[in-house]
């Protein structure tokens, strides 16, 4: 079965980009282009026809020729640039429909093909959907770094290593103890000791390509009526949240995604903390008190003319905290002394808001320093990671001298796990490497 897409955004624009891969790709761009030698490696010039009727759909476009299996999905594959009308794309994906053996691609599809043609891995192929969904510097990094084969690489040394240890023991199941040297065993336990080391300190990250990958939360809490839903809508340059004089008019959590400058940040919008009998806004406070536990970077906004501040809210600043003393143009001192970072600003006159950013990507670019070459960004690798880890202590727990053959087979599911993650899981490679370091046979 062939299939096609739209691979560029819906019109109108200058140009649109259609796809189609599949082994009927180049017969079915010759009935389009009325073309029969299409180049590959060179740009084709050409008309696209309506095969029905010999309508002409666009009298000006380009086609590239991917012959598999050197393409994207690993299967010949043709791009075809067309103006960027809706008319024209409606056109060519109609007909594209018409023909026999073909059929519009589900989401994610090519990519999926690249996978289960050995083009990509399962980290790279998720790292492409980052790059595509990427709205800041930081997280088209992070997806940059992956696609490059950082992480996989890193993984698959890993899981080497341990197939390598795995042969080793393997050897002690099948060959007389007196042809193998006891230092080889010990090498492979010892190999298998860093590997766990090496994977404990990988997850011991915080989650920081996690929160690169979906947002570092930060919550915006202190007292009623200081500023703080001015603040969101500020931070937001736009109207997010209600602004009224009224103390205890935020309820509910109000979240919004922002790019700070480069950083993707979920920014919530929080209930006042006071002393209050009404149930609704008590139960606003309850969630603004948990947002805050939650989030990895809190602004506390305090009015600088207050002159009692609510026990509840000094408990909240500590080292994760910004304070935000706000209102700075009706009272121009520093009626508050705080050991932390401590910002006199007005929201109103927009003033000193600016030092608030910068010292929000300060504190932030703290949290997510990392002496780790390789960062999880997913809870799915973070689990395999786990299940590894699981099986290699249930490896050391074992009696080698008895149990020897299920110590071995946890170390087989320990290296599934970790292929699971780039998505290679081939037990012949254990066989292969009992043959490459053992000589079998020779």
């Amino acid at each position: 079965m062939n299939i096609y897409a739209l691979s560029s955004g819906r019109g109108p624009s200058g140009i649109a980009i259609i796809r189609i891969s599949g082994k009927e790709t180049l017969n079915i761009c010759k009935k389009l282009t009325k073309i029969e030698n299409i180049k590959t490696n060179e740009i084709n010039l050409c008309k696209f026809y309506d095969p029905k009727n010999n309508n002409i759909i666009d009298p000006e476009a380009l086609l590239l020729w991917f012959p598999g299996p050197g393409s994207y999905t690993g299967e010949d594959l043709a791009e075809l640039q067309i103006h960027g009308s809706n008319a024209v794309i409606n056109s060519l994906l109609k007909i594209l429909s018409e023909q026999e053996n073909c059929r519009l691609a589900e989401p994610g599809e090519f990519t999926k093909l690249a996978f289960l043609n050995n083009k990509i891995d399962l980290l790279k192929a998720e790292s492409i959907g980052d790059l595509i969904h990427s709205e800041t510097e930081l997280q088209r990094q992070q997806a940059v770094k992956i696609i490059q084969g950082n992480a996989s690489n890193y993984y698959n040394d890993l899981r080497e290593k341990i197939i390598k240890s795995l042969a080793h023991i393997e050897a002690k199941i099948d060959f007389d103890e007196d042809d193998l040297p006891e230092k080889v065993l010990k090498e492979a336990h010892k190999s298998i000791k860093i590997i766990h080391q090496d994977i404990k300190k990988i997850m011991e990250d915080s989650k920081i390509g996690e929160k690169i990958r979906d947002g570092f939360r930060i919550s915006i809490t202190g007292e009623v009526n200081a500023g703080k839903s001015s603040l969101l809508n500020l931070l937001s340059k736009r109207e997010v949240a209600i602004v009224s004089d009224e103390a205890g008019t935020t309820r509910d959590v109000i979240e919004t995604y922002l790019n700070l400058d480069g950083y993707p940040v979920i920014l919530a919008d929080t209930a006042g903390i006071r002393d209050s009998k009404n149930e609704v806004e008590k139960k606003g406070i309850s969630l603004a008190l948990g947002k805050f536990r939650e989030s990895d970077l809190n602004i506390v906004v305090i009015d600088n003319s207050s002159e009692n501040i609510n026990s509840e809210i000094i408990k909240m600043i500590n080292n994760d905290t910004i304070v935000l003393l706000n209102k700075s143009d009706v009272n121009d001192k520093h009626n508050h002394k705080f050991e932390v970072d401590t910002i006199l600003a007005s929201v109103k006159k927009n003033k000193n808001i600016d030092k608030l950013i910068n010292k929000i990507k300060e504190k932030l670019s703290k949290k997510f320093f990392s002496n780790n070459s390789v960062l999880i960004t997913r809870e799915r690798h973070r689990i395999k990671l786990k299940e590894c880890l699981t099986e290699i202590d249930k490896f050391f727990k074992k009696d080698q001298s008895k149990d020897i053959e299920l110590a071995a087979e946890d170390l087989r599911m320990a290296t599934r796990h970790l292929g699971s993650i780039v998505g290679k899981v081939d037990v012949e490679e254990i066989l292969g490497s009992i043959f490459k370091d053992f000589c079998i046979g020779k």
